[in-house]
């Protein structure tokens, strides 16, 4: 079976995306990441290992992955090396006029970025609309964009009820150092504002240095440091776009000693300094990437 990489279809000023894939092999995200657009990933054959603020997943074949902008997220081969998917971005604009005539919220996911698992029966229902979007992007019919809206639409509404009438299962580790590695990366969600090191974070968990350097990098694709930096500068965007503190201030609050430092590390993860991001804020389109 070869490989397959369908044609990554857009509509607006991508505003929307969606594509096909199939790969046999072991394959790896060059790079985790965060975007400034939902994305919702469905899983139709094989098994994935995902990486999302801190807890792993393991995808099987009808889950599916629902992420809310800026959250970081990274996926892999597990120990089954061929998958098959179907990636979808989209921002909040392409669906506001859909969900404006709804009496709940529907965006952002209300318990966050997280694996959802539909049961059986409902599958088939869940991947006809996913499957029914993608061929109308591929063909092109007249009013395709308002039917692709509207059918976005109802696999927001499905997704809503399963999270409201559903309690989320316990997460199941397909490793036991998955496990370990979603309670460091979640201590340090907690604890990114504090002076923190590897060698301490270590000794707490009961491993050593060297080998929690290692497996942190392969689990989640972050060097220890470069996540906790991901994990600051997450929370300073929050900041820069929800209050109007000085960046000093925010640089202080996220963990930051030197606003040198702060504003280099900032603009080397988000690619703008601070103060152009909070100028730039909501002009955010979606944009093709890299997503396994």
């Amino acid at each position: 079976m070869r490989d397959i990489f369908g044609p990554k279809y857009t509509i607006g000023d991508l505003d929307f995306s969606i594509q096909y894939m199939r790969r046999k092999g072991f394959s790896t995200m060059k790079d985790p990441h965060f975007h400034a657009f939902y994305e919702i990933y469905y899983l139709l054959q094989g098994e994935r290992i995902y990486f999302i603020n801190g807890q792993v997943y393991t995808v099987q074949r009808g889950d599916m992955i629902i992420i809310n902008p800026h959250d970081v997220h990274r996926t892999t081969s597990s120990n089954v090396p061929e998958f098959e998917r179907i990636l979808i971005n989209f921002s909040h604009d392409f669906v506001k006029t859909e969900l404006a005539g709804t009496d709940i919220s529907l965006l952002p996911f209300a318990h966050g970025s997280r694996l959802v698992r539909f049961p059986m029966k409902e599958q088939p229902d869940i991947e006809k609309l996913i499957k029914d979007m993608l061929a109308e992007c591929k063909n092109e019919e007249s009013g395709y964009s308002a039917y692709v809206q509207a059918t976005l639409a109802k696999l927001l509404i499905r997704i809503y009820r399963h999270n409201r009438s559903k309690k989320q299962e316990p997460t199941q580790y397909a490793h036991p150092m998955h496990e370990k590695m979603t309670e460091i990366a979640t201590y340090l969600n907690d604890h990114f504002m504090e002076d923190i090191r590897l060698e301490q974070i270590a000794e707490q968990f009961y491993i050593s240095p060297s080998y929690l350097s290692r497996i942190f990098k392969k689990i989640t694709g972050f060097h220890f440091r470069e996540y906790i930096q991901v994990v600051r500068v997450k929370e300073a965007q929050r900041l820069l776009l929800e209050t109007k503190e000085k960046v000093l201030t925010i640089a202080e609050k996220t963990g930051f000693g030197h606003v040198a430092h702060f504003n280099t590390t900032f603009k080397k993860i988000t690619g703008v300094t601070p103060l152009r991001y909070r100028k730039q804020a909501g002009k955010h389109p979606v944009q093709q990437n890299d997503e396994e």
